[in-house]
């Protein structure tokens, strides 16, 4: 299978709104591994580690944010795959 990771900041009205749970209940739902947290400076950071397909459809989530969220704007790189398991809100 093949596997790819990818690191997301989301900048704009993103901690207080759910983002976090948001995005960890799509990981479970797709079978995505990896984490998400707020930041000191407001924005949310998470990392997504899946099947290619999977890892996009979060990357997805993240720039819409849940609902009362405002993303004004999505960082998005490619990392190297660690073989993450799980997925949990840190910090």
């Amino acid at each position: 299978m093949v596997v790819e990771r990818r690191r997301v900041v989301a900048h704009g009205l993103v901690q207080g709104v759910s983002f976090r749970d948001t995005l960890r209940q799509a990981a479970l739902r797709y079978g995505v591994a990896g984490w998400v947290r707020n930041r000191g400076d407001g924005c949310v950071e998470a990392v997504f580690e899946g099947a290619p397909d999977d890892v996009e459809r979060l990357v997805a989530t993240a720039r819409r944010g849940p609902r009362r969220a405002q993303v004004e704007r999505l960082e998005v790189w490619e990392e190297p795959v660690e073989g993450a398991s799980g997925f949990r809100i840190v910090g």
